[in-house]
Order: structure tokens, then sequence, then C-alpha cells
């Protein structure tokens, strides 16, 4: 039986459009039957195609709705380091068709996790930097994996309890922290502090808050760490602290 799959096309010219339609178009008779996906679709993407040289793309991936695991096949020069493939111009759509394939085409015998779940733990080559997300609602966190993505930091795990984040710190070198700063029970403050007293101390922490003012930044600074951000983020307000990570 033909499965149908979703794919979110962002960017391309009218020619290319015209390509991928006549791609999708043809698929369906020897593997899945690929289709556009819309915002009214009955599911979520499944696959997205991107032109990283449209303006089009560079909103999509600092979109906070952009999905950071989904995966993506790129198409241009300067893709995100989270591409799962990329493609230079000329397109050979026949080529790709053969990626789609690869991730849906007898998924069970192909060595990729096409689930949106983070990967297990594992221990990261040397160079590569690695950030934690603790206690942030969803909408933040999938902004700040796409900017931290482009900021070359694509190792990101996410906890959401005080014990997860003390078990993850003890486990794992972070190069950043992000800690929510909220009205919540437990003290942020007395977890950056907790942070800063590990036997191998995080290199990097950083608040995030709705509820921020000069007081929250000025504590925030004076309890050592890099910057206070502020939701709803400025764009220019995460890239500058992302820089001194």
């Amino acid at each position: 039986m033909t499965s149908t799959v979703l794919v979110k096309v962002v960017g391309f010219s009218d020619v290319e459009r015209h390509s991928l339609n006549t791609l999708f178009r043809l698929s369906g008779r020897e593997g899945p039957y690929y289709t556009l996906w819309t915002p009214d679709a009955a599911g979520p993407a499944q696959v997205a195609l991107i032109d990283v040289d449209s303006y089009e793309a560079g909103l999509e991936l600092v979109s906070p709705s952009f999905n950071p695991n989904l995966k993506m096949i790129c198409v241009g020069a300067e893709a995100p380091t989270l591409a799962w493939r990329t493609v230079q111009r000329p397109v050979d759509w026949a080529a790709m068709v053969g990626l789609l394939d690869e991730l849906f085409v007898s998924a069970a015998d192909v060595d990729i996790d096409i689930s949106q779940e983070d990967p297990p733990a594992s221990p990261l080559p040397p160079g590569v930097k690695l950030a934690l997300l603790a206690g942030l609602p969803l909408d933040a966190r999938l902004y700040l994996r796409a900017r931290l993505a482009l900021a070359g930091i694509t190792a990101v795990d996410e906890v959401q309890t005080v014990a997860q984040l003390d078990d993850s710190v003890r486990a794992r070198q972070y190069d950043l922290v992000l800690v929510h700063v909220n009205d919540d029970a437990v003290d942020p403050w007395v977890l950056v502090k907790h942070l800063q007293d590990l036997e191998k101390p995080v290199r990097s922490v950083a608040g995030v808050s709705a509820n921020s003012s000069w007081k929250t930044a000025n504590l925030a600074e004076r309890m050592g760490c890099i910057g206070l951000l502020e939701i709803p983020f400025n764009p220019l307000q995460v890239i500058g602290l992302l820089q001194k990570v």
C-alpha cells in the first residue's frame, strides 16, 4: 500500500516549483506518494525542502514555529548545520526523489531516525559545543534551537525538572545552559549558583524570562550569567548572547 508523505516546501523559483509539482504528481507509482504540506493539512510535515538562498528560508529558520527536529533537504550554498542533506544548483530532481526515498522507502532498513525525538546522549566529537535548555516552554525551545543551530551549536539537550537538570549537568559538560527564570517555587538563581559550583562547572549560563526587568537583568549579571534573554525574543539580543559562548 502506497504511503503519503507530506513535504514542506520553502522558497524556490516558479520553474523549480513546477519541477517539484511534477515530481509529486509522478510519485507513488513504485514508492511513497509525496505531496505538498499546507498549514491546513491533516498532519504535520514529515520532511522539508528548503531553498536556503531565498528570503522565505531566512524567515522560516528563525520562526518560533520552526521544528528543528524535522529532516531538512536544503538547496543552496549556505545550508544550516542541522540540514540532513544539502544539494547545489542546478538541482537534479531525480536525485532529489532518491533522497526522499532514503527516508521513506523501507524505513526499517535505513539507519536514519526519522522520529521527532532527540537521539540518546552520546559522546561528542572534539570541538562540538553542547547546550542545555532547562525548564523552557515549547515555543521558546523551538526558537532557541533554531538560533543555536545558526550559531553552530547543533547538539542541544532539554530538561524540565530540577532533578533532570542535575543529572544532565553531572553526566555531560555543557558549553551553555539556558535556565527559565519564572515565578515557580524553585529559585532559578539557586540553580545558576549550583551550575557554577559543580566540580566541572558549566562554561556559560544565561537566563530566559518573560517578566524581565532592569533589576532581574542586574541580578543575572551579578550571579555570573552571560546575559538574560527576554520573551518574546529580540533576535539581536539572542545573537549577541550566543556570540559570547
